[in-house]
Order: C-alpha cells, then structure tokens, then sequence
C-alpha cells in the first residue's frame, strides 16, 4: 500500500450518512495537517420511531389482500443527508473554495453519494476509502489515512 497523498489546501471528506466532517489540510503533502473546517450532522432515529402507521393494505386480483412495503425513513433520512453533502461539495469546487478532495465513507454512504456527485466534484476527487471513520478524532483518522499508508 502505498501512503495517501493529500496536498496543501486539499480537503479530506470523512462521513456516513448522518455525520460528515470536511477536514482541509493546512501542512503540506510530507507532513499533513489536518483541521475541521466544517462539520454537518443530522439526527436520524429509526424508522420505527419515525413512522407510526402501520404499512396500507389494499385489495388484489381475486379477492386476496395484499400490503405496502412500510417506507424506511432513517434510509430515506441518509440518503437525503449524502445529496445534500454532494451540494455543499459541488458548490465548494465551483466556487474554489478547493480545487482536490477526497472522500474517506463507510460503504455504504460511499454507494449513495456516488451517484449525487456533480461533474466538477468527479474532476476534483482524488480518491475514495471505503471505511468509516467519522467517530474517530481527527487525529486519529489522520494516523489511520495519512500515515498509516490506506491506498487510494
């Protein structure tokens, strides 16, 4: 594996799909120095405090009943979170407020947000990690990233 190369100025994207923290580094691309510059979170109880109806049912062919699958809010809930990220990110590169990022997500917000990213924000990545990571301090996904040598 060869060590994670993030540039002065460049932006590292750590998140899931109810927290994300846009860290900028301040050092250079030998010694990386990581700083929060924004973080967004949303709160997202499960979909069982989120919907109280019970899932509808209607009348089939042939006088069988059938139902509607319940809508899972909390999933609904992250993938509104990871568009709204992409957004932040699309009018961060258009604007110039960064010209590189890299998006360090579980697998799973990685997946979702892929398909949110606009064409400025595909130009301007540099590379995806598929963990998770946004619990972490920040110093600690800095040893785990930057130092510790996860491939791009």
């Amino acid at each position: 594996m060869s060590k994670m190369r993030i540039d002065k100025g460049d932006w590292l994207v750590v998140c899931d799909g109810r927290k994300a923290l846009i860290l900028e580094n301040l050092g250079d691309e030998m010694f990386p120095n990581l700083h929060t510059r924004e973080v967004h979170e949303q709160t997202n109880p499960p979909t069982s405090a989120q919907g109280t109806d019970a899932p509808g049912r209607f009348d089939a062919a042939a006088g069988a009943r059938s139902s509607v699958e319940q809508t899972d809010w909390h999933d609904e809930a992250e993938r509104a979170f990871v568009r709204t990220l992409a957004g932040r990110l699309d009018t961060a590169v258009s604007s110039g407020e960064t010209s590189a990022l890299t998006m360090v997500a579980s697998p799973r917000a990685l997946g979702m947000i892929r398909a949110d990213y606009s064409d400025a924000v595909r130009k301007a990545l540099q590379g995806e990690v598929g963990k998770d990571l946004v619990k972490l301090p920040v110093y600690e996904i800095e040893k785990q990233l930057l130092l510790s040598g996860a491939a791009k």
